[in-house]
């Protein structure tokens, strides 16, 4: 009998150099969810009448009628290469810069990535942006550029045209790929036509062509072209099958699990090397103690929370028991499972190097690490991007007000790129995103998926606080008058901040010698034994222990983090987070007594010195930018210019390629509400943006205390405070 495809998955899985996990990437619209169907069909997993057409990765009702991809959706399937069968978990993932959370997320959990470019677009902003997401999270890219078909029929470019097209799309990418490389990969992970690490072809007609694959079979660009003038295009699919090209792509030039871990667990994971947990770890070994780390859960209705994640060492078995490090409690493991789409598969045991869901891990969230027992948890998985749209939520009912509570906190578990805050004073319910597409979904899915009628305000924008100088130093006293702590604060070093941003620097509590920490930071200048004082790094501020010979502080240290962390979540001026800050504690007087310096003496201590500091040293708002990329027709440059200025915006660059031109501009978030209806009426129907970068800046000095007033009466919180 023949064996099924399932049956496959579960024999391969178990010989970890046949496995690659890989994500497809790229900007929106060039062609992602057409290619995963084509690779689907090819393994035989939908038809290949349908491929293009069934949108198997695709599967949500709003992501058919959007025609985008919201959500990364996970496959397993087999592919063979010269006889050897090999293991493909493969991620699809979203290309609208809203959902670029997805993305992150899904880098986590693969080892290789391939990122489509359109043959007609070429580089897009976005396509920068998942570059960027790969390489941070040591995730090797090869190249497909789609739409092929178009250069031919639409552009009408010869095969030498075609090829200097081809050659600046690949020169492009590797030019970026090199600038954007940490320096432990820098001028490696190129990629190249000669060995066939870069593919071309056409999503739509079922077609792929790499350098080997030509020699292989003797074909050249002129029998494509020859195909399309024709009208045997349609042949080409049994010529050079877009499925066979690509995964031998895959299977020769991404790495497989055990060769990744090596270079990307020391990048990922702060834990001991040497203990067995980091052994294990990096060696992929499916005998050594269970790390898996989640990087997406689906609530299913009759199944609860799936997460789903990589397995990076030991076995998953049904009913055993794991540790959740970040919650901190046992939990017992009742289904694992496998993905082919939107259904899953139940197994009984996974080795490690696989992608996997799993049940049974009560109260779960993204990022979590689950394992045998106590370890030192992953790297947190952090977005390029950070929520800068907020939106206060309430139910249509008061009666669904309990209901609202629940739903919003599955809605953070789905998708961790919305942030949540429930406040129990106000009342008020704010949910922030990417963008207000991003919102929109999330607020349709509340109401079509959820089943709750809910009312939402206009959009918010999300404020920063920071400081200007360096401030004295503060005494803060417990209630008790038994504690005092001291500290002053100072702005943050730009180099230092861009490299939290790009995730050089972890956010975490540093708990001990963290080499890799004080190797970036002497490279900025820092003397290695400043560098050591930093105990923590949290949303862009540092925390430094300046303090000499404190005999208690190692039993109160936890509880100064907290106290820190509350401070920067909400600032003095009006309640935003901070940003760009160093926090340096200077001294501690402690009550020898363990029971007087509880976290009721020490965080009200804490918090008090910090927000006097912060006063001390001048506080300002900053607000979020962002940098755009605006495509138009040239004639409409006085239009857009105008729009840009009227808005508050700064333009940044001009380019222009025939009649058609290239705008790079910085405006602030909170001028860009409806900017895609006021683009398309100043060009016509004819303009169109992409978000490449965000950035914070000074809100100018005229606006500051009117904006500090807005946000406070918005929030309910008394004038002086």
């Amino acid at each position: 009998m023949a064996e099924s495809m399932t049956e496959k998955v579960l024999r391969i899985m178990k010989t970890p150099e046949r496995i690659r996990n890989i994500a497809i990437c790229a900007h929106i619209d060039h062609g992602k969810t057409t290619f995963s169907d084509n690779l689907l069909a090819g393994a035989g997993m939908i038809s290949e009448e349908l491929a293009g057409k069934q949108l198997a990765l695709d599967f949500r009702e709003d992501e058919q009628a959007r025609g985008i991809t919201i959500d990364a959706a996970n496959v397993s399937m087999v592919h063979t290469v010269e006889d050897s069968e090999f293991l493909i978990n493969l991620i699809d993932t979203p290309g609208h810069v809203d959902f670029g959370g997805d993305v992150t997320r899904a880098m986590r959990a693969v080892d290789g990535a391939i990122v489509l470019i359109d043959a007609v677009e070429g580089i897009m902003p976005q396509t920068e942006t998942v570059l960027r997401q790969a390489l941070r999270e040591r995730v090797k890219p090869v190249l497909f550029i789609n739409k092929v078909d178009r250069l031919i029929k639409e552009v009408k470019l010869t095969p030498e045209k075609m090829q200097e097209r081809f050659i600046k799309i690949i020169t492009n990418v590797n030019k970026f790929i090199y600038d954007i490389s940490p320096e432990d990969i820098k001028g490696k992970w190129s990629v190249n036509v000669q060995d066939g690490s870069v593919a071309f072809g056409s999503a739509f007609h079922k077609w792929a062509l790499s350098f080997p694959y030509m020699q292989k079979n003797n074909m050249s660009f002129k029998d494509i072209i020859q195909a399309y003038e024709t009208e045997e295009y349609k042949n080409l699919g049994a010529k050079a099958p877009l499925h066979k090209v690509v995964l031998n792509m895959v299977v020769r030039h991404l790495p497989d699990a055990i060769d990744a871990q090596k270079y990307r667990i020391p990048k990922i994971w702060h834990g001991d090397k040497d203990s067995i947990e980091g052994k294990a770890l990096a060696e992929s070994d499916p005998d050594g103690p269970v790390a898996f780390v989640v990087t997406k859960i689906i609530i299913d209705k009759h199944a609860g929370e799936v997460a789903t994640g990589r397995l990076f060492s030991g076995t998953l078995k049904q009913g055993m028991d794991l540790y959740m490090n970040m919650a901190k409690n046992r939990v017992r493991l009742q289904q694992i499972s496998i993905y082919k789409g939107a259904l899953r598969i139940t197994v009984d045991n996974v080795p490690a190097g696989n992608i996997v869901g799993l049940t049974g891990l009560r109260n779960v969230y993204t990022g979590e690490t689950v394992s045998s027992n106590p370890i030192e948890p992953f790297e947190a998985i952090k977005h390029i991007f950070e929520p800068v749209i907020t939106k206060s939520i309430d139910a249509k009912s008061a009666a669904d007000l309990p209901k609202l509570v629940e739903v919003l906190k599955q809605v953070s578990k789905e998708d961790p790129s919305i942030f949540i805050q429930i406040n129990e004073e106000t009342g008020e319910n704010l949910i922030s995103g990417m963008g207000e597409l991003h919102l929109e979904i999330i607020e349709d899915r509340i109401k079509r998926e959820k089943g709750l009628q809910v009312v939402t305000s206009p959009p918010i924008v999300v404020y920063r606080e920071t400081v200007q100088r360096k401030s004295g130093e503060f005494e803060g006293k417990s209630p008790n008058k038994h504690n005092k702590l001291y500290f002053y604060v100072e702005p943050l070093e730009d180099n230092v901040y861009q490299l939290i941003k790009a995730g050089e620097l972890p956010e975490m509590r540093v708990k001990k010698k963290e080499e890799a920490i004080y190797g970036r930071l002497a490279e900025l200048g820092w003397a290695v034994k400043d560098a050591q004082k930093i105990k923590q790094i949290y949303k862009g501020n540092l925390l430094i222990d300046d303090t000499r010979g404190i005999i208690h502080l190692g039993e109160v240290v936890e509880m100064v983090m907290d106290g820190f962390q509350q401070v920067i979540d909400g600032g003095i001026l009006a309640k935003e987070p901070c940003v760009k800050m160093k926090v340096h504690l200077t001294d501690i007087k402690l009550h020898e007594d363990a029971i007087h310096r509880g976290p009721a003496q020490m965080l009200p201590a804490v918090r008090e010195s910090i927000r006097l500091a912060i006063s001390d040293a001048k506080a300002i708002m900053f607000e979020p930018l962002q940098i755009l990329q605006i495509e138009s027709p040239v004639e409409f440059l006085g239009e857009i210019s105008k729009l840009i200025q009227n808005k508050r915006g700064q333009l940044l660059d001009m380019s222009q390629e025939g009649e058609h031109m290239t705008v790079k501009a910085k405006l602030p978030v909170a001028e860009m509400f409806g900017l895609s209806n006021d683009l398309r009426s100043a060009t016509g129907g004819r303009g169109n943006f992409y978000i490449i970068d965000q950035v914070f800046e000074k809100v100018p000095e005229a606006l500051q205390d009117k904006l500090i007033k807005q946000i406070r009466d918005r929030k309910g919180l008394k004038q002086e405070d």
